[in-house]
């Protein structure tokens, strides 16, 4: 029996449009449970799909910088947040909660 081959699967190639990155961004919120490294995770994969060197410039962080407080093991700051989601051309919103 011939053995399966698998490789690592990467989000960050499947978000294309803008539209695709804030439905991403929605349902990582959605599934979150208050987890904010689960969420500047997300940020980073929509920032490596959009260009991590380009987002950099446009928010005005260094690249570097963006590598470590988007990768899942830290928690950034709010003002980062803000930046990065300005610069990805996304709008954060709140609704009431119906909890």
């Amino acid at each position: 029996m011939a053995k399966t081959k698998t490789t690592r699967y990467d989000v960050a190639e499947h978000l294309r449009t803008p539209e695709e990155m804030a439905a991403y961004l929605v349902a990582c919120f959605e599934e979150a449970d208050s987890d904010t490294a689960f969420i500047a995770k997300a940020l980073g994969d929509i920032a490596r799909a959009k260009g991590m060197s380009q987002l950099a410039k446009d928010a005005g962080l260094s690249r570097e910088i963006l590598y470590k407080d988007l990768s899942g093991k830290r928690t950034p700051s709010f003002d980062t947040i803000l930046k990065v989601v300005t610069a990805l051309g996304l709008k954060l919103r709140a609704e009431a909660n119906s909890r």
